[in-house]
């Protein structure tokens, strides 16, 4: 009897089940691991759905504690009917107990109860969108219609309700970002970067070249995140003369730019055209460094802790997305004193790539 389960359910407070429909893209949906991390720790042995657009999918290979990833834009205004009812008939068939969305107005909240969820808590930007908290047992409102421009904490609201102490569970501490990335991923990227002619840990990924593809990996809270291949050629060559044998690599969001890299930085110049996030994650673990403006990429090298030289239009941009520089000493912030990126001291950037060192090399001793 499944009514009753649900009921002892709901009075024990167990969540078995949890979906997550997640706003936005690549960027968007890494910063929500965290949270992911967060039901796992206060729920053990929760199983983990999660809702997102294609590109959003695409970051949650690299999340062990997802189950299964379906791919829905929560942000199509105008959705198919079918894929529409398609995806409202596979949430209720498996019966979710809470689930967490970021939505964008009533009309996100609603399927919540025609899914039989047993809970409903959302964070949506729009303050249109009145009456959304009818339908909702918990509601977010972020300070701007955007929430992305919360930048890192855009979902710290989020965080601190679900990890909140209750029914004699303590405080749930806020896991940091990290994700997981497979050996047979790695061993992919690792053939990629060989043939584009550079060794392991002897580069510097590149990464944020202007470009209109929507797998530039930017955040939608900042429109003046990439650089134009004249300045990045500037930068590149610094890092290749530094003597001490590093090579930048640069990372294309699309063919097209294969030529203009050619032509403006070198053709010697080394590249590789990369566009989810698992591969890119790869390419940044095997590397020396990363040299990037406000990317899903400067987010990535925190998560597997390596040293990184993040651009930004502005200083208030740069505590906006990486608040934890100032205690991570891998990570150097370069910003803008006019809000313009184009505008940035190329000099100032110069001088914080010497710091890249690579690593070290270890050699068996024979007998």
């Amino acid at each position: 009897m499944p009514e009753l389960d649900s009921l002892a359910s709901k009075v024990r407070g167990d969540v078995r089940r949890a979906c997550c429909v997640v706003s936005g893209g690549v960027y968007e949906n890494v910063l929500f691991f965290p949270v992911v991390q967060l039901l796992k720790d206060r729920y053990p042995g929760v199983l983990i759905d999660v809702v997102a657009s294609a590109r959003g999918k695409q970051v949650y290979e690299m999340c062990k504690n997802v189950r299964y990833a379906n791919v829905y834009d929560p942000d199509d205004e105008w959705p198919e009917p079918a894929e529409y009812t398609h995806q409202l008939g596979v949430m209720k068939v498996l019966r979710y107990d809470p689930v967490d969305q970021v939505g964008r107005d009533r009309a996100r909240a609603v399927p919540l109860h025609v899914i039989g969820a047993r809970e409903g808590r959302i964070r949506p930007p729009n303050v249109n969108g009145a009456g959304a908290g009818l339908f909702l047992t918990e509601m977010f409102k972020p300070p701007t219609t955007n929430l992305s421009d919360g930048g890192y904490y855009m979902y710290q609201e989020m965080l601190e309700w679900l990890g909140r102490p209750a029914k004699g569970v303590p405080q749930q501490p806020i896991p940091p970002l990290r994700v997981s990335i497979s050996k047979k991923l790695r061993a992919i990227v690792e053939d990629k970067y060989s043939r584009a002619g550079v060794e392991k840990s002897k580069y510097v990924v590149v990464h944020g070249i202007e470009s209109d593809s929507v797998a530039n990996m930017k955040s939608r809270g900042d429109d003046d995140c990439l650089l134009p291949l004249e300045q990045w050629a500037e930068i590149a060559k610094e890092i290749s003369s530094g003597g001490n044998g590093l090579r930048p690599l640069f990372v294309m969001p699309h063919e097209k730019h294969r030529e203009e890299i050619e032509d403006i930085v070198g053709k010697e110049t080394s590249y590789l055209f990369i566009t989810t996030p698992g591969q890119l994650t790869c390419l940044i673990n095997d590397s020396a460094g990363v040299v990037a403006t406000n990317t899903a990429a400067v987010q990535l090298a925190n998560a597997r802790d390596k040293p990184c030289v993040a651009l930004f239009s502005s200083k208030e941009k740069a505590r906006v997305f990486l608040p934890y520089a100032e205690e991570k000493r891998s990570c150097t912030i370069v910003a803008s004193t006019t809000g313009k990126l184009g505008d940035i001291d190329i000099e100032a950037v110069k001088n914080a790539v010497k710091d890249f060192q690579p690593a070290p090399s270890f050699a068996l001793a024979q007998q």
